[in-house]
């Protein structure tokens, strides 16, 4: 009986292994196939292109390794750099934008104070017209001081 027993055993092991070597052999013809029509190299479309599990395809290091390479290569991994980017271009729009708010409200803040002097300029110069029309001569009427 051993005889036997160990006769299915090897059955059975050279079986398992032609069959993983068949899965092996799919999965990298559905690696090609995929190359060849310009598709996305994932796991997920490995395992279904090749009719495998990802088990079987995480369980090969060499499979498992070209796979994540091909799929790096397709989608490259953005630098942690680009973020700092992003930040400090948003710092230097925003910069910019205050700058020129600060510009702008400088700009108005002097036409006011110009539009005020005037206004003061000709509330003087009405109140001397009028203590002049009054005639009235105390100096704080003259100077165009209320009294």
């Amino acid at each position: 009986m051993t005889d036997a027993r160990t006769k299915r055993t090897q059955t059975l092991v050279a079986a398992a292994k032609a069959k993983s070597q068949a899965k092996l052999e799919a999965a990298e013809q559905a690696i090609r196939d995929l190359i060849k029509r310009s598709e996305p190299i994932t796991f997920q479309a490995v395992q279904r292109e090749a009719g495998v599990s990802h088990a079987f395809l995480y369980g090969h290091p060499d499979l498992r390794g070209r796979i994540e390479r091909l799929r790096a290569q397709a989608h490259p991994i953005p630098a942690p750099a680009a973020p700092a980017d992003d930040r400090s271009t948003l710092v230097l729009t925003l910069t910019s934008q205050i700058t020129r708010l600060k510009k702008q409200h400088r700009e108005e803040v002097q036409a006011l104070r110009d539009a005020l002097e005037q206004a003061h300029g000709e509330n003087l110069d009405l109140r001397r017209e009028l203590a002049r029309r009054s005639g009235s001569t105390t100096p704080q009427a003259q100077a165009g001081i209320p009294c």
